[in-house]
């Protein structure tokens, strides 16, 4: 498998391992939402919820400006990441093109210099640029669907902190 991985990488060039740093830290920060909203966040939740429970006051301003400082807190701590992740997986894809861009200009310059009677040279080049390409755009399909439902999740779990805190009153 490392020698499949090894080879693959040397034949999409640089740009390829850039391309899976960006996709390996896409993916940590996945990880983390992941983790947060299945472990850390119930926890706040549970907290915020039982706190208000406690109150005897529900109705004065002050305290719905609590109520509305810990849904905005929520938010701040669920949405945490998400815009990052979203720059990452654009970034995929301009990655890939980079990467055919430098292939190309691999494969020109092979023609310039060698001429265009050798086709095992060009195919080298040429698989320097659909290479990053293809791993580009699998990356950013793959980080836009998890980005959707990242942030379907984190506003479902939003909307029913906000609706537990709501009816409590």
């Amino acid at each position: 498998m490392t020698a499949f991985l090894s080879h693959f990488m040397a034949q999409g060039g640089l740009i390829l391992w850039w391309l899976a740093a960006v996709v390996a830290l896409c993916w940590l920060l996945v990880i983390e939402r992941i983790f947060f909203i299945s472990f850390s966040f119930p926890i706040q939740r549970k907290l915020w919820v039982e706190q208000w429970q406690q109150r005897n006051d529900h109705e004065s301003w002050y305290a719905k400006t609590i109520r509305d400082g810990w849904i905005s807190e929520a938010h701040l701590q669920l949405n945490q990441y998400l815009n990052f992740i979203k720059v990452l997986v654009a970034i995929c894809p301009m990655l890939g093109l980079l990467g055919t861009v430098t292939g190309m200009i691999s494969v020109f310059d092979v023609m310039a210099n060698q001429g265009s009677s050798q086709p095992k040279l060009m195919a080298s080049g040429i698989s320097l640029a659909t290479l990053p390409t293809m791993a580009g755009m699998v990356a950013a399909l793959a980080g836009m669907f998890v980005h959707a439902r990242l942030a379907k999740i984190c506003r479902r779990k939003e909307h029913q902190l906000e609706k537990a805190l709501r009816s409590q009153s």
